[in-house]
């Protein structure tokens, strides 16, 4: 997933290791989307909201999701536990950082439900999902009750319903924020050269690596296509066209690397 930075004007690529890490990846994605749309008041806006809603809904389909979040943030807070009386460590930051966790854990744990769980209950929310799939399908012919709700209710009370929707999350995006935070916080980045454009690494078999980052600058033409698994990884960074398949770039590159793990 691609992140840019406009104050540095570099881009970062960043490749998930493993099945649990891309679930999460994809949930930052679909909370980012969420938040810019929450921020709008447009019809486009609204509908946006309700779409990033019913993705997040169907990425919880999963059963074992909720487990999967919890079991992630237990593990975090075993290791980070492990680090109070190392050297050099702010244990006033780690207590707090702890506590954090702790409180997200017992957040996502009180409620026995399944996540999201009210939303698939919402009959209005649930003709919306069925007729997502289709393209088209939440046109206004399809669903007037959905035309109805946007034209001609008070724009203050639809924010108001659309956020209290998306406050049954607030626990797992907290979760998701800070996971991810601390796994891209745990390894700085180090330059790096891909000869003719292809850079291979294995990787430490001590500890698995959660996520490789690439990180180049913007105004290069090229881009990195990132493969791995429990042992090494590969890069081959491709030249860039918008109009033809894109080719492998055939000189050096010089680029920056962080293998993660938390």
């Amino acid at each position: 997933m691609p992140t840019q930075s406009t104050v540095s004007k570099i881009i970062i690529y960043e490749q998930p290791l493993n099945e649990r890490i891309r679930t999460f990846l994809r949930l930052e994605f679909l909370f980012k989307n969420l938040d810019l749309a929450l921020k709008g008041d447009s019809e486009l806006d609204h509908r946006d909201v309700v779409q990033a809603l019913s993705a997040i809904l169907s990425v919880f389909d999963r059963s074992d999701l909720k487990q999967e979040i919890i079991k992630e943030l237990e593990r975090i807070i075993t290791n980070l536990s492990a680090l109070e009386n190392t050297p050099g460590v702010d244990k006033q930051a780690l207590e707090e950082l702890l506590a954090d966790l702790d409180q997200i854990v017992d957040a996502i744990q009180v409620n026995k439900s399944a996540i999201g769980q009210p939303l698939r209950e919402n009959d209005f929310l649930y003709s919306i999902r069925q007729r997502s799939s289709i393209p088209g399908g939440t046109c206004d012919f399809d669903l007037p009750a959905y035309h109805y709700w946007l034209q001609h209710s008070p724009l203050e009370k639809r924010n108001q319903q659309l956020l209290a929707w998306a406050k049954q999350f607030d626990s797992i995006q907290n979760a998701i924020k800070i996971t991810l935070g601390l796994i891209r916080g745990s390894t700085g980045f180090t330059p790096k050269t891909a000869t003719e454009g292809f850079y291979q690494q294995s990787l430490n078999s001590n500890q698995a690596t959660q996520l490789i980052r690439i990180r180049i600058p913007c105004e290069t033409t090229y881009y990195p296509e990132i493969s791995g698994g429990k042992h090494r990884f590969t890069v081959r960074f491709m030249q860039f066209d918008i109009n033809q398949r894109s080719q492998q770039y055939s000189e050096d590159v010089e680029f920056s690397l962080s293998c993660c793990s938390m």
